[in-house]
């Protein structure tokens, strides 16, 4: 298990994190859910030990990050932003390296780089040369270095950015597969159909604090059942909030150039709310609906899409 409790971490005036808490339990995926700078690599560095924090405690599988560091750690795999791989050794070369590292016994340690390079799909290209793998692959391994050991807990820092779609599903399958073997899992993305695919309980966290938190059903019941209308064009918005609310709408964002509004029944709805924004307010050039999801929710607690809240 994972646990922080009223983690933060401040560098001068400025607090990256600010009293976070949450935990991942055996079998479970936690997620952290929020745009970039929003605070979650800072929270996998100190979980992991590389930053420390300024206040607040982390235990790993019941150790102590800061006064049993080596089992905390022995106990743990990261699987950071920033590719950790030797470009001019193999892939298996490199981990075979990290297997060392790990202090894997030399007759278990190959049946094992064995069974992670399959878990990756990369087993068939373990001779070459990691730096000519493509982006996606290179993440793929870097992940199999990260649980090459069998960590009972593991740190995942948005290891799917930048990837293709095959190398992606890979990464998402091993990692299910890891919760199913009883791994705690903290996983970081702004990727909101990531988190609401793998992860049993999440928190969306924005500036350095957590706004929402539950499983993916309790954040959900926070938007309702009601869909995600965005319109674009050029509008005179000053009176456009009370127009749509009287409508039954809530309106999330009501610019010159965007209005995001919730609404129920919105496909049976849509023609009346353009009908009214044209004729009152301005020209519309794009129109989308999606289902409420955890994006609706972000753009409902801040006002900014995660797209945006770079």
């Amino acid at each position: 298990m994972i646990e922080v409790k009223q983690l933060s971490k401040s560098y001068g005036n400025f607090m990256a994190l600010n009293d976070v808490s949450f935990k991942a339990k055996s079998g479970q995926i936690f997620g952290l859910l929020g745009p970039n700078g929003a605070g979650k690599s800072t929270a996998i560095n100190c979980i992991s030990g590389l930053i420390s924090a300024s206040a607040g405690t982390i235990n790993i599988n019941g150790f102590n990050i800061d006064s049993d560091a080596i089992k905390a750690k022995q106990s743990l795999g990261l699987v950071p932003q920033e590719l950790a791989l030797y470009e001019d050794l193999s892939a298996h070369e490199n981990l075979v390296f990290w297997g060392s590292a790990y202090g894997l016994s030399a007759t278990k340690l190959e049946s094992r780089i064995q069974q992670v390079l399959d878990d990756v799909g990369l087993q068939s290209r373990q001779k070459e040369a990691v730096k000519q793998f493509s982006g996606g692959m290179k993440r793929r391994l870097n992940f199999a270095c990260a649980i090459l050991h069998k960590p009972a807990a593991l740190l995942l820092d948005e290891p799917t950015v930048g990837v293709d779609p095959q190398s992606r599903e890979h990464l998402l399958q091993a990692i299910i597969n890891l919760k199913q073997q009883g791994t705690a899992v903290i996983y970081t993305t702004h990727y909101m159909e990531e988190a609401e695919r793998l992860c049993d309980n999440l928190a969306i966290i924005d500036q350095g604090k957590i706004i929402a938190a539950g499983t993916v059903d309790d954040l959900r019941a926070q938007v309702g059942e009601r869909d995600l209308i965005t319109i674009q064009g050029q509008f005179e918005h000053e009176e456009t909030t009370s127009i749509l609310e009287k409508l039954g709408a809530e309106v999330l964002e009501n610019s010159a150039q965007e209005i995001r509004i919730l609404i129920a029944e919105a496909p049976k709805r849509l023609t009346e709310i353009l009908s009214l924004v044209e004729k009152n307010y301005g020209k519309v050039s794009q129109v989308s609906i999606q289902q409420a999801n955890l994006e609706s929710l972000f753009i409902k607690l801040t006002g900014r899409a995660l797209r945006d809240a770079v």
